[in-house]
């Protein structure tokens, strides 16, 4: 009696050499990012950079983030022991609350785009006894910090400066541990309102700053009202 292979059976062979023969597809790769805002850093970059001038205008009583800093800090909800990045640390204006707020056992990183402002920064840690305080010298689409090293990071009228925001945040979400917080201090840009400077140097709205950090795999929190600031709003975000 004539035996009949299964059909299955004789697939076999055929599946085995169709596997074979695949090739993984790699995921469509986005195109490169084009710079929303080409020489917005070129100041920082420079050479001959003046840092005491930026001390001068970063730290003036005449800047309401500088006057209110520690009511800012406090409404980030902070706790002893947490690590978190200040991106964009300029002089490091920041860093004394923050410190203070992580306590002994916490962390803070301290990052810029600025060598001349790195080391202003080192000297000032060294100054003041900062010694949980790290510098890291960022670049123009990332933060340059090791995944999942922080539970907040906070930037303060630092967003509009995000040559690449799409590359930027993207390097943030991945230092955020999941459930960690982004914390951003910008300008209120409205056409009509805001001082002309403004208008000229800040390229986005806090509704568009909200929709690109929302477009980057985070979710808005809050909106803390920081009584004294008129001109800066504050957002907070959950790393999902």
């Amino acid at each position: 009696m004539k035996r009949t292979s299964h059909p299955l059976l004789l697939l076999l062979p055929i599946l085995a050499v169709l596997a074979a023969c695949a090739v993984d597809v790699p995921p469509k790769a986005l195109p490169p990012e084009a710079s929303v805002r080409p020489g917005i850093n070129d100041r920082f970059l420079s050479s001959d950079l003046d840092v005491q001038e930026l001390v001068d205008t970063f730290e003036s009583e005449s800047r309401e983030v500088a006057v209110h800093r520690d009511e800012i800090v406090a409404a980030l909800g902070l706790r002893p022991g947490m690590t978190v990045a200040d991106v964009g640390a300029g002089t490091g204006l920041y860093l004394e609350p923050l410190v203070r707020s992580v306590g002994r056992f916490g962390r803070v990183y301290a990052v810029d785009i600025a060598p001349d402002l790195i080391a202003f920064i080192d000297e000032r840690i060294r100054n003041e006894g900062l010694t949980i305080v790290e510098t890291v010298l960022c670049t123009e689409t990332s933060a340059e910090l090791e995944p999942g090293s922080v539970d907040l990071v906070f930037s303060c009228d630092t967003y509009h400066h995000f040559e690449f925001p799409r590359s930027t945040l993207a390097s943030l979400h991945s230092a955020i541990r999941p459930g960690g917080t982004l914390a951003i201090v910008d300008f209120e840009r409205i056409p009509g309102e805001s001082r002309e400077w403004v208008l000229g140097h800040v390229r986005a709205g806090k509704q568009e700053v909200i929709a690109e950090i929302e477009a980057a795999g985070f979710t808005l929190l809050d909106e803390p009202v920081i009584e004294g600031l008129a001109e800066n709003y504050l957002v907070l975000f959950r790393r999902d």
